[in-house]
C-alpha cells in the first residue's frame, strides 16, 4: 500500500525578495535565527533568561511578530517560517527595532515541533492566518489537523494557550472541531473567542473587515 505523505506545516511556493530584505538575511539570520537539527534545545539557554516563552507558526512578512514582541518585552518569541523574502523582511524589522526577544526557525514547523521542542515548553502559540486551501481537494493540505493539534498540545505546559485567527469561515468552523476534539484542550469561551487585545489588526484585515468580511478567533488553553 503506498505510504501517506507526512503532514507539513507549508507549501514552498517561490517569491521575490527586495535586496534589503536579502541584505537582512544575509548579515542578521547567524544572530537571530536558530539552525534546524534533529536535538531538543532548552529556550532558556537559547534566549539566555528565564521567562514565558511563546511560538508563532507561519508569521508572513513578520509584522505582527515584531509589534507583539515589542509590546510584551518581558515574554520571548520564537517564530517560525519557510518562506526566503517573510524570514529577511522579518530580520530587517528585527535589525531596525533592536528587538532582542524573537528568534527564527526557518524550518518546517511539525519537524520542528517533534525534533527539537520539548514537552511543556511553551507558554503560548499563534497560528495567524494559516493558508485555507480553500478547494476540497486541498483541505488534506490544511496546517488544523487533529495529528497536528496533539503534537502541538503537548509541547504546550498546563494552562498555555493555542490561538488559532483565520479569515475563512468554513476553515473556522473546522479548526474549531478540530481543536474541540483534542482532549488535552479546552475551549476558553463557547465556540469563538473576541480578539484578544495582544492580536493587533494587520492592514489586511482592517480591508477585509471594512468590506463586511469576518473573522474568527479560537483561543483554547491546555487542561
Amino acid at each position: 500500500m503506498p505510504e501517506h505523505r507526512p503532514i507539513r506545516s507549508f507549501v514552498l511556493r517561490q517569491g521575490r525578495i527586495s535586496n534589503a530584505q536579502r541584505h537582512a538575511y544575509e548579515i542578521l539570520l547567524p544572530q537571530h535565527g536558530i539552525p534546524f537539527e534533529g536535538n531538543l534545545i532548552n529556550l532558556d539557554q537559547v534566549f539566555g533568561r528565564s521567562s514565558p516563552k511563546f511560538l508563532e507558526i507561519g508569521f508572513g512578512m513578520g509584522e505582527t511578530t515584531v509589534s507583539i514582541a515589542r509590546m510584551h518585552l518581558q515574554n520571548d518569541y520564537l517564530a517560525i517560517d519557510v518562506h526566503t523574502p517573510g524570514v529577511g523582511s522579518l530580520l530587517k524589522q528585527i535589525g531596525e527595532t533592536g528587538l532582542s526577544n524573537l528568534r527564527i526557525i526557518q524550518h518546517d514547523a511539525v519537524e520542528v515541533l517533534k525534533c527539537m521542542l520539548p514537552p511543556e515548553c511553551l507558554d503560548g502559540t499563534h497560528i495567524f492566518f494559516p493558508d485555507p486551501w480553500p478547494k476540497g481537494r486541498h483541505h488534506k493540505r490544511r496546517l488544523i489537523q487533529p495529528q497536528f493539534i496533539t503534537l502541538l498540545s503537548e509541547r504546550l505546559k498546563h494552562g498555555g494557550y493555542l490561538h488559532v485567527a483565520t479569515d475563512w469561515e468554513e476553515y473556522a468552523q473546522q479548526i474549531l472541531q478540530v481543536l474541540s476534539s483534542e482532549p488535552q484542550l479546552i475551549n476558553t469561551v463557547t465556540d469563538y473567542a473576541p480578539r484578544p487585545a495582544y492580536r493587533p489588526l494587520t492592514k489586511f484585515e482592517q480591508r477585509g473587515l471594512k468590506l463586511g468580511h469576518g473573522v474568527w478567533d479560537l483561543v483554547f488553553q491546555k487542561k
